[in-house]
This record gives structure tokens, sequence and C-alpha cells, in this order.
């Protein structure tokens, strides 16, 4: 392995990369989202309608990794703060896997709700 690839096994550098592929996903998704509040206010039966598109276990699954990321992105900033903040140890390791967990956790709350 060289010397360039190694850090690529870290996992910290998994978060990295989970943190920014979380923020590009909830970047992308915001458009829509917007579009979406424009029905509410324009156009009720649009927005009836698309309601009851929702209601589809895909839309449902879909909704469910939203919110996954949106925690997973939330975790990972907290972490990313953390790093930036808080004096450097040995547990940054620790602190990746707390925030991966807590994204998980989020999202299978929700999915309890949901359901």
């Amino acid at each position: 392995m060289s010397v360039l690839s190694a850090h690529r096994n870290h996992p910290t550098y998994w978060a990295f990369v989970l943190h920014r592929i979380s923020g590009l996903a909830l970047a992308l998704f915001l458009p829509v989202h917007l579009y979406v509040l424009s029905m509410a206010i324009g156009d009720g039966a649009r927005l009836d309608a698309f309601l009851d598109w929702t209601k589809q276990p895909l839309v449902k699954t879909a909704e469910v990794g939203l919110v996954v990321l949106l925690a997973l992105h939330m975790a990972g900033g907290l972490r990313l703060l953390a790093v930036e903040f808080l004096p450097w140890r040995d547990g940054q390791k620790t602190l990746a896997a707390v925030a991966g967990a807590f994204a998980l956790g989020v999202g299978l709350l929700y999915l309890l709700n949901v359901v």
C-alpha cells in the first residue's frame, strides 16, 4: 500500500467522505423540498395529489433515508466541530463511530414512527 492511499483506510477519512456525500445529497434535495412548499402556497389540489403519492412504500423508504442522511450530516458536523475546537485525542475513531451510530439511531427511531 502506498503512503498516499494509507490515509483512506482510516475511519475519520470515511467520516469525512460520508459528511460530504450527505451534504451533497441534502443540497440536491433542497430544491425539491422548496418546490413542494411552493405547491402548498399556490396550488392546494396539486399538493394533495403529491401528498397522496408520498404514501407509497418506496417514498416512505426514501424519506427514512433522507432522515438518516440529515442525522449523519449533523453528527458529522458535530464531529468536525469537535475536531476543530477540542484538543486532539486518539479517540477520533470513537467520535466517528458515535456519529455514525447516532445517525443510524435517529433513522431507526424515525422509521418506527413512520411505519
